[in-house]
């Protein structure tokens, strides 16, 4: 999960140099997709299995929705300081809740609500107006808001992966996202496309295998540890990302998104180890009922 967290961290700081030079949100995404698109490939035919899948639907349908919600992200990256970027990113448990409550017709847990609790109240720390100064945040309320799209179509992205597990292999669904995000943005850039020099070109290419390694990272935790403390540490992409961000850029976070920051993450860990503790004591509960 460092593995991850820092892969996914470099691939945002990299996003973030390469659109200083004048590269267009859509050209890094049509890049990315094709890196990811030749590496998926290659994974899916090492494993002899059909790339096409099962449901096309509805893999269709997730890379659709990932490909909207990543060139929020990144639209998002380019314009926010990267810390800021990364919190707002891991606001998605409330919309994660709100659609399993929906679609798959989860129950909310205690600990959820919690975390939709602190998520929000960071959310008001972080974008208020400053109390003791009277200044106001120098976040701009659009990016801020195409973030929180971002998260939100990253919600809806992982319910329809959780859905197309039951039937689809792992690396199927992966390749179906680069599939769909490669022609979108390609015909997004239009008459908008700029030709990266040789450097430029290299660091596009980066951001494709920085993100292939944040998702190998993620995916080996997942299949060593149980999901719960494996996510738990996906949070130290916020560390990652601020420290970047302050070597790199020059951002220094204010206090209003350390609080806020703070606050989302503390939400974000107890809707994690709030499920964990449940759990076995719902099971006890269960057994001593039977007695």
């Amino acid at each position: 999960m460092l593995l991850s967290a820092f892969g996914f961290a470099l691939m945002s700081a990299c996003v973030k140099y390469i659109s200083s030079y004048g590269i267009p949100v859509f050209e890094i995404v049509a890049a990315r997709a094709l890196v990811s698109l030749i590496i998926s490939y290659i994974d899916v035919k090492r494993k002899g299995i059909s790339v096409w899948g099962h449901n096309k639907p509805l893999l269709f349908l997730r890379g659709a929705v990932g490909t909207a919600a990543l060139m929020c992200v990144y639209y998002a990256v380019t314009t926010l300081p990267l810390a800021e970027a990364a919190i707002l990113q891991y606001v998605h448990p409330i919309f994660t809740a709100l659609l399993g409550v929906l679609f798959l017709k989860e129950r909310v847990q205690k600990s959820t609500m919690i975390c939709i609790a602190f998520c929000l109240a960071g959310l008001l720390v972080m974008v208020q107006p400053s109390i003791n100064t009277g200044a106001s945040s120098e976040l701009p309320l659009f990016s801020i808001l195409v973030a929180l799209c971002g998260a939100f179509g990253s919600s809806i992205a992982y319910v329809i992966v959780r859905k197309l597990s039951q039937t689809e292999d792992s690396s199927v669904i992966i390749f179906y996202f680069p599939l769909v995000a490669l022609p979108i943005s390609t015909a997004l850039i239009w008459n908008d496309f700029v030709w990266p020099s040789l450097f430029l070109t290299v660091m596009l290419v980066l951001v494709g295998v920085f993100t292939q390694i944040g998702q190998y990272g993620l995916t080996k935790a997942m299949q060593t540890q149980a999901a719960g403390k494996a996510s738990a540490y996906s949070y130290i992409q916020i560390v990652f990302s601020a420290l970047l961000g302050v070597w790199i850029f020059n951002e220094i976070p204010s206090v209003w998104t350390y609080l806020g920051g703070g606050l989302i993450v503390t939400g974000a860990l107890i809707n994690v180890f709030g499920k964990q503790l449940l759990t076995p004591l719902k099971a006890k509960d269960q057994k001593l009922g039977m007695k």
